[in-house]
């Protein structure tokens, strides 16, 4: 584990602990006004500019807050985190005061009983009401705030206008089309994927489901199966080969897209500079991926991390006031620029897509609606026993039928949450 200290001189490099069992937490905080803000956020492929920015936000907090310093420590965004954060919960020596972590795993951290309810402490923040109540809802379980939305990640359909423009393709207005373009690109261009699509990628996945009128809950109804064999079909020899696509993550869809194999991806705002960084730069465009009614949009999975203040923190205030610096106009918009990472404040949004075109796609599919993965502890372990991966990966390489598959994966999910 990489440590940044940005500390004042003298002050030590706390050494985390080993991860303590799962238990409930057994301390509770204080509101020390000096000393060493621990912080712990998610590392990133590409580290540097979010270490620059990081940089500007803790040399304004020092200096704003006599006798303080601010620890960053970076952790990996695998499955491994939740044993991580289930330490800190329970070993207050090894936690941090404010920790950024995936609106995916809120359910579970708030269960755990780890995180502030911090409802109180940003009733009077200035730009509180900048912030939607859709997004707050990624923080929010049982009526408490366990803190702020800090960005949010959402995927549009990338393609090569060089390629549609040599196979005198339209963009497309629907899957239908979407599929059509697909397996005529990979026809006439047998070196690229009509589009890459993942057996792993699950967010890639549920916009089909929920275009369909599918459901995670519910994934053996007909609507689910309807929207589970419109992405599975892209898995096919004739636009995505399962022997090489049926195993690809989210990630690996990028590398595709940006490597110039693919001519379409699923790929995320946040993932404009790996694709600029590679040979499809200059040569793509972006549109909201289409659902089954042409000129319809589907519903885009609405990811993102939040940032929240540890239960355990002693120094409350601090951290309140090092999240709401972090969460504010100015470092939104700085990270934006840094990584890519699309703001949850309105206002920055606006700004930042009066400026850049390429924002608008992504814009309006949030505007289109979105879906988010059901707020509960069950959703972990799905996640975690890929649930769905597996069921995809069975229906591309022909394991299963998707009546077979969907029913598979719909059993482990009603086990999830512990159900008969």
């Amino acid at each position: 584990m990489k440590i940044l200290n940005f500390a004042v001189a003298g002050a030590a490099l706390v050494v985390l602990a080993a991860c303590a069992p799962s238990t409930a937490p057994t301390a509770t905080g204080g509101d020390e006004k000096s000393g060493t803000l621990r912080v712990w956020l998610f590392d990133e492929p590409n580290r540097a500019p979010k270490e620059k920015v990081l940089k500007e936000a803790i040399a304004e907090f020092t200096a704003a807050n006599a006798g303080t310093s601010v620890e960053i420590t970076y952790i990996p965004t695998t499955p491994a985190r939740h044993e991580r954060f289930k330490g800190a919960f329970n070993d207050p020596a090894s936690a941090p005061d404010v920790a950024e972590y995936g609106n995916t795993d809120l359910a579970e951290y708030a269960a755990a009983g780890g995180f502030a309810d911090l409802g109180p402490d940003l009733a009077n923040w200035s730009e509180r009401g900048d912030i939607s109540a859709d997004l707050f809802q990624s923080a929010t379980v049982d009526g408490k705030l366990y803190g702020v939305p800090w960005f949010i990640g959402i995927r549009s359909l990338y393609y090569r206008t060089d390629v549609f423009k040599e196979l005198k393709l339209d963009p497309p207005k629907s899957i239908a089309d979407l599929t059509k373009a697909a397996r005529t690109i990979r026809e006439k261009k047998p070196d690229l994927y009509g589009i890459a699509v993942g057996g792993e990628y699950t967010f890639g996945a549920l916009p089909f489901v929920w275009d369909a009128g599918g459901d995670i809950e519910k994934l053996n109804s007909p609507e689910s199966r309807k929207g589970v064999k419109a992405y599975t079909d892209l898995l096919s020899d004739d636009v995505c080969p399962p022997q090489a696509c049926a195993s690809l993550t989210g990630g690996k869809t990028v590398e595709l897209f940006a490597s110039g194999k693919a001519a379409m991806g699923i790929l995320g705002n946040f993932n404009r500079s790996a694709v600029d960084a590679g040979a499809a730069a200059g040569k793509y465009e972006v549109m909201p991926l289409p659902g089954a009614e042409p000129g319809s949009v589907a519903p885009a999975f609405a990811g993102g991390n939040n940032l929240g203040v540890m239960k355990s923190s002693k120094h409350r205030s601090l951290a309140v006031k090092f999240l709401q610096l972090l969460s504010g106009k100015t470092y939104q918009v700085k990270m934006y620029e840094a990584m890519g990472n699309l703001p949850t404040l309105s206002t920055a949004r606006e700004e930042l897509a009066a400026k850049d075109s390429f924002l608008k796609p992504f814009l309006d599919a949030v505007a289109a609606g979105t879906k988010f993965v059901p707020i509960d502890p069950a959703w972990v372990k799905i996640d975690n026993q890929k649930v769905i991966p597996t069921m995809l990966q069975k229906i591309a390489t022909k394991q299963s039928s998707v009546e077979e598959a969907t029913e598979e994966a719909a059993t482990a999910v009603n086990a999830a949450f512990g159900r008969s």
